[in-house]
């Protein structure tokens, strides 16, 4: 089993989770949404995985290049 770290590309603030962790997902679906300079910008699987850990709440401020999620495949 790999795992795969899920990272965010901007600076901002985490708007949506759209996955809880045990939860499947599909290339290209959206684990959830940072807000950066009134922007929604989706953190999405490029592989079919499962959701292993959410490593940040809605409302927390995530840096560009900071690890938000794992999934393992």
């Amino acid at each position: 089993m790999a795992q795969i770290k899920l990272k965010s590309e901007v600076t901002g603030s985490v708007w949506k989770l759209l996955k809880k962790p045990g939860e499947q997902v599909e290339a290209g679906e959206e684990i959830m949404l940072i807000e950066s300079m009134k922007m929604e910008i989706p953190v999405a699987s490029e592989v079919a995985a499962r959701v292993e850990q959410i490593l940040v709440a809605e409302g927390d401020p995530v840096q560009e290049g900071q690890q938000v999620a794992t999934l393992a495949t």
